[in-house]
């Protein structure tokens, strides 16, 4: 499988956004009410669709369920404590972090869906909307929850206004009710879906600065190196754990592998944070996914 050709159009789309937004008069008033649109309408439109359309078996995946959300929340616990260690905590400003945390363990539906549809086809991609149903939730507040913190806003509000976490309990409640879409929206809300991809990935383009990298770095060294290299190593010890399958095992792998949610950057520029900084690190991670998905599919998987 070339990982590489599968992650390029998402690289693409966020390079064509910020040379649009650098070079052309779609400048960054353009911009700015595309990522709101992204934000409050397509994306949610997207993952809610997304967790309705494929039926939820929780009994049949429940190892699988388990070894995902230990290591979502191993990542999570690992995200949280990068400020208070002794080696590189006094090197981390305290906002930047609680924007970009996040990217940590966050992950891109959209890779996954179609990384799992390649790796185990139809079966592939049941696990992998499991995995999406009960990880979104959790990943979603514990991205929400340190930004809230710090400027000190009132956290459940923050939850109760988030249209991500809105859209992903709302289609959890759907699908588990058994109800599903009518066959004549179908259509409608797959373009939806289809737009959202596009334009929230050159929204994070375009509201990209590789600057502010340079202010950050130990920061960015660190939650990239958890999201690409920690990860794939715990999901692998999981798989042992858990007694999962050859397919699981390659699809928890994927999932471990994959780069964080070009969503990070609206959620991090809607909250008042800096979106640039977080835009930089979306890109540097989907450039690092083509490395940790060969890493974890191929050297792990083969161990």
């Amino acid at each position: 499988m070339n990982h590489a050709q599968l992650l390029f159009p998402d690289f693409s789309l966020i390079l064509c956004g910020y040379l649009l937004c650098r070079h052309t008069p779609l400048n960054r008033s353009v911009w700015e009410p595309v990522e709101s649109l992204v934000y409050f309408f397509l994306f949610p439109v997207l993952l809610f669709h997304s967790i309705v359309k494929s039926p939820l078996d929780l009994g049949a995946a429940s190892s699988l369920i388990g070894a995902g959300l230990t290591m979502g929340v191993t990542g999570i616990a690992l995200a949280y404590a990068l400020p208070h260690l002794p080696w590189i905590g006094t090197h981390i400003d305290r906002r930047d972090h609680a924007a970009s945390a996040q990217v940590a363990f966050r992950f891109n539906s959209f890779i996954a869906l179609a990384l799992a549809d390649r790796l185990a086809g139809a079966q592939g991609l049941q696990m992998i909307a499991v995995l999406i149903g009960v990880c979104v939730p959790l990943f979603n507040v514990a991205a929400v929850w340190p930004m809230a913190r710090h400027a000190r806003r009132g956290f459940l509000r923050e939850l109760v206004r988030n249209p991500l976490i809105l859209a992903t309990a709302s289609g959890l409640a759907v699908n588990l009710a058994g109800f599903s879409l009518p066959h004549w929206l179908e259509p409608t809300v797959t373009r939806i879906g289809a737009a959202s991809l596009a334009l929230g990935l050159m929204a994070a383009g375009a509201g990209m600065q590789f600057g502010s990298l340079a202010s950050g770095r130990t920061l960015a060294v660190a939650v990239l190196s958890i999201r690409h290299v920690l990860l794939p190593l715990i999901a692998f010890g999981l798989s042992r754990w858990f007694g999962l399958s050859s397919v699981q095992t390659s699809v928890l792998l994927a999932f471990s592998a994959l780069p964080t949610a070009s969503s990070a950057y609206v959620l991090a520029a809607r909250m008042g944070y800096n979106g640039a900084y977080v835009a930089g690190l979306v890109t540097l991670s989907t450039l690092l996914g083509m490395a940790s998905l060969p890493f974890a599919l191929g050297w792990l998987r083969n161990l």
